[in-house]
């Protein structure tokens, strides 16, 4: 089996990922902040741990500000329904993720304004200068993906940081598809807002996110509750993180979340970043031979992250994921990823796309028998369409 499906989720996962998640289960399976018999501390020092872990990846001021959500998604709701009130304007763009669009799509029935600005056709990038024609009087956010789950375009996160700080609004980014293979900073990019996905390129679990909540951000809460402390107040905690964590946390996928963070810092993100682009690259040169086949890449591929969206003439998307899964036992993605703006913009719409996201435990060896079977696939078509590609 080929798995080359890790932008919807990382797999496999390092094998310390596996270990320690059943060694959490077994000697410290105790409720973090709920007690101070030694399977709760044993659970709240490893919350803990992780919680300084992700600080130290994004370079967070304080590992307080490190907020575990259940998801991605989870993440960017309780960013942007806890910041945006009827009459703010927030900027966006045309290829954010169905978790962005449909949270602002309720905010627009509430009274919250939005401008979407669509890429540049030439480069998948949007411009820094459109985002500063977009501000008005009301303007209070700016939130960018970091790169497209569908074109994997890297967009130049650190230039729209220094102009939305400049202008005193609030910038948020979404990092499902860049955290743990991409350098991020917060401070030095400006972001405010950072909502990443823990079982994709961080290497934990299912049902685990961050959201880092930065020093200039005050959001209402989405959810009240037990947090393990102060619970005599009736009222939630101001402090951080307990302000956003309600309830029993996911503390066996956390620490595994942990383990992947661990195996991140030992492997060094940058080879881990290495070892992909080359694979992407491989796979995107090899695509550029193979007859038929239309691609939806950065041009300059040092931005592009380790997706690639595709389609194959005389094929629909979802035929080629079936024959890739069921003849040649490849994993892959295809449709419209959860971001039918993304599908719009490129002209991709209803159909979508078939996307292969090459991860970490890939070899060049499952790349190039990718590369061979889609070159089989495509020269199998139907008569005519064969015909007009000779004439």
């Amino acid at each position: 089996m080929i798995y080359l499906d890790n932008a919807a989720t990382s797999w496999p996962k390092p094998e310390s990922v596996y270990q320690v998640m059943g060694e959490f289960l077994r000697t410290k399976g105790g409720n973090p902040g709920r007690g101070s018999h030694t399977l709760a501390t044993a659970a709240a020092e490893a919350i803990k741990e992780t919680r300084i872990f992700i600080a130290r990846l994004i370079n967070a001021p304080r590992r307080e500000q490190v907020i575990f959500t259940l998801n991605c998604t989870d993440a960017l709701n309780m960013g942007l329904k806890g910041l945006l009130k009827p009459g703010d304007h927030v900027i966006t763009s045309c290829i954010e993720h169905n978790s962005v669009v449909r949270p602002l799509t309720k905010l627009a029935r509430r009274g919250v304004k939005i401008t979407k600005i669509p890429p540049s056709k030439e480069t998948g990038v949007v411009s820094a200068h459109d985002i500063e024609e977009a501000i008005t009087k009301d303007t209070k956010l700016v939130v960018i993906t970091h790169a497209s789950n569908v074109t994997g375009i890297i967009q130049p996160i650190e230039v729209y940081g220094e102009l939305v700080r400049k202008r005193g609004l609030i910038f948020m980014v979404d990092a499902a598809q860049t955290a743990g293979t991409y350098p991020i900073d917060v401070q030095a990019a400006n972001i405010d807002l950072l909502a990443c996905s823990g079982h994709k390129g961080l290497f934990g679990p299912p049902g685990t996110g961050v959201l880092y909540i930065g020093d200039r951000v005050d959001l209402d809460p989405l959810r009240e509750g037990g947090t393990g402390t102060h619970s005599e107040m009736e009222e939630q905690p101001d402090t951080l993180p307990e302000r956003y964590e309600s309830g029993t946390l996911n503390s066996v996928g956390i620490s595994g979340l942990g383990a992947g963070l661990k195996y991140i810092f030992a492997e060094g993100l940058e080879r881990i970043r290495t070892h992909e682009q080359y694979l992407t690259e491989r796979l995107i040169q090899g695509l550029l031979n193979i007859p038929g086949v239309a691609l939806y890449t950065a041009k300059d591929l040092t931005k592009q992250a380790s997706i690639v969206s595709l389609t194959i003439e005389g094929y629909e998307p979802g035929e080629v994921g079936v024959i890739l899964d069921q003849t040649f036992d490849i994993k892959a993605r295809t449709g419209l990823h959860c971001a039918p703006a993304a599908h719009r913009t490129l002209g991709t719409f209803p159909l979508g796309t078939i996307r292969l996201s090459p991860g970490y435990f890939n070899t060049v060896e499952e790349i190039d028998a990718t590369l061979q079977d889609l070159d089989r696939i495509a020269r199998t078509v139907a008569p005519k369409v064969a015909d007009a590609r000779k004439g």
